[in-house]
């Protein structure tokens, strides 16, 4: 049906819904909105989508809204976008009330419903089963009233964001619709739907980088879009939500926006984002990644905050000293000795006056455990500080609730691979009783396990004998590469106090007569590379000039091009212009003739209904002349047919008393044979229905156990399909995990070997420099000293992967049938 103006449509839905054809006002309203002929915005094609939108949300047509809101948004794109918007704002809170008002009818609450997916179908056996059982109550309410009206304002959040994604004008509500589908996740603990709806709008973002250049297209380099994209209330939820998977994810893709502009972005997004790195590096035990983030957000807080508070700073230096802590010693480098280990952590934080702001207490346990020799005493001196480290925390920034408590099983780890670290330079055996008392942190069968990952790292060197129940630590060579450096100092020193001692009697070397022709030769060698370098920057500018000359022929050559166009263009239009006017004056000549030939044909059609109206006026007349003549005929008629109708009734009425009287007596007699009979009737209709009872128990009993006996088979037949299922499920993730943790083990083992590579090239390069020094102070007349061991390369041995999987909880499964044998035994 086609209108002439659209108001005529939304009346004319509005009088259909009233009689209750809703799908009939539906049909007609989008039939309005996808009419060519109704193409232009205008204000009252806003409250027809009002209309529309609340008739979809009402009937649940998802579809309808998706196509009414694609034509509404090519008809007001290029003219009022924010029609578009106010339209989309109110779809998502027509839905959002509809999942308000079913929740409260259906007795949910705000922690969800137990439905793992909402694309999910619900089987109709377990909704028949359901009902033939008797469970009629929340599980079937859900089902009936909750759950529809969720998969709708989830299918209403995905129809937004597709058909605002990628478009510089709907940048605004783009973002606020993902807001809000975040905020659903968040409040009715949506797992599954969080992470489709990540999976969506990274799909979105993954194409808008792709097709960048096409128009219309947000312009991620700029900040305002960025700030938009940016989505921080992901990571947020998903940290809540304890998806690190995801979380590690949105991460990412924060972290390649933020790359992709020049300029800083606001230091409260920035906190926020690095404060939740922090959280997820924990979570996943990347310890080192963790001590990155919280020293980044330190540097934050000291560089763009003009006065932070002396606790918020002193908390966050805390964490950023105790989190490089975590990090256990053996993990960042494998091939780096333990002195520059503690030299490089010290630098580190050092380097940027961290250790300034930390509290008194993590300070001293920093010196305590990277600085101090005391194997017998550092048990003592610890653990009053972890006991202290323990009772600080609090809320920094307004944002960030640190807790130290949390390094403290870190740190206890720490002071334990320190302990037997010093024990191991001391003692070469030692019993076992004596090592567990000197480490209270832990049982000795976790000491055990730590100091097995030491030995795998090669930072420790022990045995444990429990046949004499002994540690045995292993013996270091005079050659070892932690006593080769104090061996060198020590002979540097030796030497300098010789010559302090006996001072040498210096003469002229071979090295100082061959300096004077050395400088000439440099001199010399200086000037070629300054006249060399002279012709270069000649040859250059030539170049220059040449690509300037020729870039100023192509504007030429353009400019030609483009006066040519416009003249051309000119030309082009000036012809339009005439045909146009030329069309313009046919046009007016056929108007005034078709004008003439209307107004003799309005003449024409005039005169001929003067002429059927005068004929209709007699004809009138004539009508009513011939009834005002028969009307005294026809009431003489009508008095004479009463006459005879009333003899005829009367002598009916007699035959029928006559007759009726007959059959009276009749009955009377046939009733008083048949009254004899009435005693054996009763008897026999017991009989009939003491038998039918019988057979009616014995089929419902023979109905009953069969039934009973389907009821268990489907049951068992239920449980063994999900059985197989199960273990296929397990199978195939046991398949793929093997096929990602070897290819991880490869390519891991890849990267340690080139790095043991490149080692071993930089300790030769060491060793001839070395080398090199030791021939100079030998020319020099310096005693040479005895050379290092040659490096030796570790033999190779293979990595293994300690990347721990983030558990993602499962929700309980929908009720199932219960046998009745089994509810009888609950």
């Amino acid at each position: 049906m086609s209108f002439l103006k659209p108001e005529n449509a939304l009346k004319r839905a509005e009088d259909l819904i009233k009689v209750g054809q809703k799908q009939e006002a539906l049909n007609t309203l989008q039939g309005l909105i996808t009419s060519k002929r109704h193409r232009s915005w205008q204000n009252t094609h806003e409250l027809i989508m009002f209309k529309y939108v609340e008739l979809c949300v009402e009937m649940r047509k998802g579809q309808f809204a998706k196509d009414g809101l694609i034509q509404y948004r090519s008809i007001c794109q290029n003219v009022n976008v924010s029609s578009l918007e106010e339209v989309i704002k109110h779809f998502i809170n027509l839905s959002t009330k509809k999942v308000t008002q079913a929740c409260s009818e259906g007795q949910t609450l705000e922690q969800g419903i137990d439905v793992d997916d909402l694309e999910a179908y619900k089987r109709p056996e377990d909704l028949m089963m359901s009902y033939v059982s008797g469970e009629k109550g929340k599980d079937i309410s859900d089902w009936e009233l909750v759950i529809p009206q969720f998969k709708f304002l989830w299918e209403s959040y995905k129809i937004v964001l597709d058909i605002l994604r990628n478009n510089s004008k709907f940048e605004a509500v783009y973002a606020m619709t993902a807001r809000r589908a975040f905020q659903f996740c968040k409040q009715y603990k949506r797992k599954t739907e969080f992470r489709r709806l990540c999976g969506i709008i990274r799909h979105h973002l993954t194409n808008l980088i792709k097709y960048q250049d096409q128009p219309d297209r947000p312009d991620l380099s700029s900040p305002e879009s960025l700030q938009l994209y940016l989505r921080l209330d992901q990571l947020e939820i998903a940290a809540e939500l304890e998806l690190w998977k995801e979380a590690f994810r949105s991460a990412e893709d924060i972290h390649g926006l933020m790359c992709m502009v020049s300029k800083t972005l606001k230091p409260s997004m920035m906190s926020s984002y690095y404060a939740k790195l922090t959280e997820i590096f924990w979570r996943s035990s990347s310890h080192l990644y963790h001590a990155y983030a919280w020293f980044n957000l330190f540097l934050l807080q000291k560089s763009f905050h003009k006065s932070p508070s002396q606790k918020d700073m002193e908390l966050i230096a805390s964490a950023v000293v105790l989190s490089a802590l975590s990090v256990p010693p053996y993990e960042s480098n494998l091939e780096l000795e333990q002195e520059k280990e503690i030299n490089l952590r010290r630098a580190n934080l050092e380097s940027e006056g961290v250790m300034s702001y930390a509290a008194q207490e993590v300070k001293d346990m920093y010196y305590l455990l990277e600085q101090t020799f005391l194997p017998s005493d550092l048990e003592l001196k610890v653990t009053p500080l972890l006991n202290k480290i323990s009772k600080v925390g609090g809320i920094a920034s307004s944002i960030l609730n640190v807790q130290l408590s949390t390094y403290v099983p870190e740190l206890k780890k720490l002071a334990t691979l320190r302990l037997l670290q010093q024990v191991s330079n001391v003692y070469q055996t030692m019993k076992i009783e004596n090592l567990a008392g000197m480490i209270p942190f832990f049982d000795f069968s976790v000491v055990e396990k730590i100091s097995v990952d030491a030995v795998k790292h090669k930072f420790l060197s022990m045995k444990i004998d429990h046949m004499k129940k002994v540690v045995i630590f292993g013996k270091k060579s005079l050659e070892a590469d932690d006593l080769s450096g104090h061996l060198a100092n020590f002979a540097e020193q030796l030497n300098v106090a010789r010559q302090m001692i006996c001072p040498p009697v210096r003469k002229q070397s071979k090295l100082e007569l061959l300096l004077p022709s050395l400088l000439e030769a440099v001199d010399k060698e200086h000037k070629v590379h300054l006249a060399r370098k002279l012709i270069i920057e000649k040859r250059k500018e030539e170049q220059e000039q040449q690509q300037l000359e020729m870039e100023q022929e192509k504007e030429r050559i353009a400019e030609e091009a483009a006066e040519q166009m416009r003249l051309a263009t000119e030309q082009n239009n000036q012809r339009i212009r005439q045909e146009i006017a030329k069309r313009e004056h046919e046009k007016a000549e056929e108007r005034r003739n078709a004008e003439l030939i209307l107004t003799k044909q309005l003449r024409k059609r005039q005169e001929m209904k003067n002429k059927w109206q005068k004929l209709a006026t007699t004809m009138d007349y004539l009508e009513r002349a011939k009834r005002e003549e028969a009307a005294p005929f026809i009431e003489a008629a009508y008095q004479q047919c009463l006459v005879e109708e009333k003899i005829l009734h009367e002598h009916n009425q007699l035959q029928e008393i006559e007759l009726s009287k007959l059959c009276h007596a009749e009955d009377l007699n046939e009733r008083k044979r048949f009254s004899r009979m009435a005693e054996n009737k009763e008897i026999f209709k017991e009989i009939v229905v003491n038998r039918q009872q019988v057979e009616f128990n014995r089929l419902k009993s023979e109905r009953e156990q069969e039934r009973e006996k389907m009821r268990k088979l489907k049951y068992y037949l239920q449980l063994e399909e999900e059985r197989q299922q199960k273990l296929h499920a397990e199978e195939e993730a046991r398949k793929l995990e093997e096929a990602e943790r070897k290819k991880k083990e490869e390519t891991e083992r890849k990267a340690k070997l080139d790095e043991i590579y490149e080692k071993r090239r930089q300790r030769e390069r060491e060793i001839e420099e070395k080398a090199e020094k030791q021939k100079r102070e030998a020319l020099l007349g310096r005693p040479i000293e005895p050379a290092s061991r040659p490096y030796e390369p570790p033999a190779r041995r293979p990595l293994e992967s300690g990347t721990a999987a983030s558990s993602t909880s499962k929700a309980p499964a929908p009720g199932k049938y219960v046998p009745r044998f089994r509810r009888g035994g609950a």
